[in-house]
């Protein structure tokens, strides 16, 4: 017999990679490294998977649900599965709920995304400012601001930088200025370049505690300005 019936044996008789090289060297002589033994399988297609029974693993979920495990979602049964010595497939897991309990699995996905609504009290009442780089390395610094409530466009404008808080706040000031007056909240990220935005809106105090008038949020939240760019940029191109 050469190396790879051997192997192909020692395979089929259930011994596990470590004991096949144990086995290989003792009995035959043969010395081969772990990841070499690895690769020998790989190219006779000698391939492991020894899924246990299906029976047993209904069995174990409908036990589970009858305890602890009745809110279990699929993911986390197969992982109860594996921590008590079942060998099964994910998918096998979440076909095996779908049939055994569909009004749990209709229940859990009704809650499983759950979105927040995110409401504006009317027009100018705050606006999203933001900067898009994708386009940076070919010298075109776009910086946007909208109005949450209309989803009206109120400055997207191209330069050298966006990165200025010079230049931000003077977007800023042109708004104001073209509208008739501020909004009552500002949103915008934690970028030095809307510094000069939150210290106008701070200073000019024309509404009560305006010292929360300037909301920063990470790049998430001010997101909306993004997609409006995105919608104008490629409505261009």
């Amino acid at each position: 017999m050469d190396r790879a019936d051997i192997i192909h044996d020692l395979f089929e008789s259930g011994l596990k990679y470590r004991e096949i090289r144990h086995v290989l060297s003792d009995r035959y002589g043969v010395d081969v490294s772990l990841r070499h033994l690895k690769r020998i399988q790989g190219t006779l297609g000698l391939k492991r998977r020894n899924y246990s029974d299906i029976d047993s693993v209904i069995r174990f979920i409908r036990n589970e649900m009858r305890q602890s495990g009745q809110h279990h979602v699929y993911r986390m049964m197969a992982v109860r599965c594996k921590e008590n010595g079942l060998s099964v497939r994910i998918e096998d897991v979440r076909q095996i709920l779908l049939n055994l309990d569909p009004e749990g699995v209709s229940m859990r996905r009704a809650r499983s995304i759950c979105r927040r609504a995110y409401y504006a009290a009317g027009p100018n009442y705050i606006w999203h400012l933001d900067g898009y780089d994708k386009l940076k390395p070919f010298g075109l610094c776009i910086s946007g601001c909208i109005c949450v409530f209309s989803r009206r466009l109120i400055w997207l404008n191209v330069y050298y930088t966006n990165n200025d808080p010079r230049v931000i706040g003077g977007y800023y000031l042109e708004a104001v200025k073209r509208n008739g007056g501020c909004p009552r909240f500002v949103r915008g990220d934690y970028g030095t370049e809307n510094g000069h935005v939150r210290n106008f809106k701070i200073f000019r105090r024309y509404f009560p505690n305006s010292e929360g008038s300037y909301i920063r949020r990470r790049i998430l939240h001010s997101s909306r300005v993004m997609i409006i760019t995105y919608m104008y940029i490629y409505k261009e191109i």
